[in-house]
Parts: structure tokens; sequence; C-alpha cells
């Protein structure tokens, strides 16, 4: 085996693949990336058995073959590289890597031992563009459950129908949910399908500046193609909660606010807090007045009050410090937020609207008078 490859192609490839490799494995072959050089075609395949990634890249092969090496060790050889061809030669079951005045060996995997790329056939797919993608689910995927023993919260619920993305994700404690126009013209009928929280943010990642997604189901997979890359995750097919039911259809208190002014008052009050304290809101409407305390035991106190447009009922509430700053660091830049509380003390809904609608729902803390 034997090619010759430009070092920022090279890198740029390794670095798509890089998500794809090891994890916490055991197996030395998942923390290696396999290469197959073909026909003036570099094949960059990776794995961790539960992801599969692969990405096609240029390159003068004068001798086919296929080969495995260490993934990140490569990589960061590569990148650390000049910017020069980058020669690579498989010389009695070691790589040959050269670059300028540089020259490194590395010790190869057997290629044998790697796992195949999954064969697919794609029961329903839909073309999206990869930018409104990635808003929605830089938006989303951080609100799915990190406990893997938690099942399908751990999972983001994708649907297109009538050209309408929607993306929802759940923790228990709290719900996002996203959604947009866009042209689906390839689409017939709807498509779903519940994809791992964070397989679905890698992927995504991984797709560079293609302008648009294929994103496709078969029976046990999802798979994400863009340009020269695909990648393949496990289809999740537990039933996703009735997420609907938890939204409230009318509530006691509806305010509005400006989407800068009150993140930046959450981060000014927050500045106190240590772990992960209360938040607390006393709303007037009469006033139109919003006061945001929070009180930390070995830090102090501190409060703020905002002016908003507010009607209905009077009350206080409190929620995880947290979980407000989440939802200002994915509600993006929308200007008007909407505050709706069906209850004090019951969820409270946080919206705002643009080019992508985004609804995050909070479940209140009860509050120690």
């Amino acid at each position: 085996m034997k090619f010759t490859v430009s070092q920022d192609s090279l890198a740029d490839a390794l670095s798509v693949v890089l998500k794809g490799a090891g994890g916490a494995t055991t197996l030395p072959i998942l923390n290696g990336v396999l290469i197959k050089a073909y026909d003036g075609v570099l094949e960059l395949h990776t794995t961790n058995t539960e992801i599969f990634i692969k990405h096609r890249i240029t390159a003068r092969v004068d001798e086919p073959g296929e080969a495995v090496v260490p993934c990140k060790l490569f990589s960061n050889i590569t990148k650390a590289l000049p910017d020069a061809p980058v020669s690579f030669e498989v010389v009695e079951r070691q790589a040959v890597i050269s670059c300028a005045k540089s020259s490194f060996r590395l010790n190869m995997l057997d290629p044998r031992d790697f796992p195949e790329f999954p064969a697919y056939a794609i029961e329903s797919c839909v073309d999206l563009p990869v930018s409104v993608l990635s808003e929605m689910v830089s938006r989303v995927w951080r609100v799915a459950s990190k406990d893997r023993s938690r099942g399908v919260l751990t999972g983001v619920l994708m649907t297109v129908e009538n050209n309408t993305i929607r993306l929802v994700a759940t923790d228990s404690y709290r719900l996002a949910v996203c959604d947009t126009q866009v042209e689906t013209s390839n689409l017939e009928g709807s498509f779903e399908a519940i994809v791992p929280s964070e397989s679905l943010n890698d992927a995504l990642s991984v797709m560079g500046d293609a302008p648009t997604i294929m994103v496709g189901v078969t029976d046990a997979q999802v798979v994400f193609e863009a340009g020269n890359t695909c990648y393949v995750t496990r289809r999740m097919k537990e039933s996703f909660p009735s997420y609907r039911m938890l939204i409230p259809s009318a509530c006691a208190m509806t305010a509005k606010l400006d989407n800068a002014s009150f993140a930046a008052a959450v981060k000014r009050v927050s500045a106190i807090g240590s772990g992960n304290p209360t938040l607390r809101f006393d709303i007037d409407t009469e006033a139109g007045v919003l006061k945001l305390t929070l009180i930390s035991s070995d830090q102090g106190y501190a409060s703020e009050t905002l002016d908003i447009e507010a009607e209905g009922k009077s009350g206080c509430t409190g929620f995880s410090c947290h979980y407000i700053a989440d939802f200002f660091n994915m509600a993006g830049h929308d200007k008007d937020l909407t505050l709706e509380i069906q209850d004090y003390g019951r969820p409270a809904v946080f919206k705002t609207y643009g080019k992508v609608n985004y609804l995050y729902l909070a479940m209140p803390i009860r509050l120690s008078e």
C-alpha cells in the first residue's frame, strides 16, 4: 500500500473520523483508523461499535491496499506536519509516513480485525439544510438525559411532516422543543426517528461545509450523509414520552421580556451561586416587574428587578439556576422571550420565536419561605 496526499486534506479528514474512534474501549483495533486506498481515493473508517464514520478524500494511490494505524496518534502527527505532500507506505508491517524532512514509523494493526462498515437499505429519508438542522440540534441535545440507564430519554425525537422539522428532548426535569419550516420536496409522507443525542450532535459537527444532509432510517439504524461523509448510528426503538401532555394549554401568567436583558440579569445574579442554587422569581403583574433573587448560604445574597409586560396572576416560584442558564445558552439570539406559568408551583414555559421556534419547559423547585 502506498499513497500521497496533501497535508491539509489528510488532517481535515482525520479530524472528521476521529470522533468515531475508541473512546473508553479496551479493544486496541477500535482506537485505530482503517485506511483504504484505491482508484485515486482514500477512504477512512472509524467506529466504537455504536457509531460508524466513513469519509473519502482524493489522493495519488500508487499501490492500493488497507491499513489500520492509531487514529489519534496519526491525527496528531498529521496536524503537526508542514503544508506539504504526505506520503504513506506500508513496509514490513509498519506504516512509514514522510513529509518534507519529517519521517515516522507507526506499528499497524490487522485490517482484517476491523469491524465492517454496516450495510444498510434506507427505508425513509429526508434532505435537510445543514445550517438549520445544526442550529436546532444545538438547542435541544443537551436537554436529553446523560444517564444511559434512562433509555429513550437519552435520545432526541426528530419528526418531519408537511415541511415542518421538529426536534424534542427531555430528561424528565425539563423539555426542549424546536421547530421550523423548510422545503422537503424529496419526502413522501412523514419521517420520524429517535436518535441518541450525542450521536446526533456529533453527526452534524463532522459534516463540514455541506449545504444539505440526508437523514435516513432503516429498521435499526439512522444514517447521515453529506458530501463525502457518512455517519451511522443506532435507531432507538423505544416509545418517546407523550411530551405534548406536558405543555400547558392555558396559563395563569404570561410575561414578555427582552431576551438579552433577562439573560444578563440571570448571569449577574447567579455570580454568587455555588453548586446548583435555586433562582427565585417574584412576579408582580400589576407593577410589571420581575424580581430575580438568589441566596447562597456561603456567598451571600443577590437580586435584580426587570421591567416586563405581564398579565394574569402575581406570585413567586423557583427554578434550578443551572436549568435557567442552560436555556439562555441554547435559546440563541432571538430578541423577544415569552414566559408562561400555568400556576405558581407548576412548570414554566419559556418561548422564543424566529427562524427556529423554541420552547423550553422547566420543572419548579419548592421555595423555602
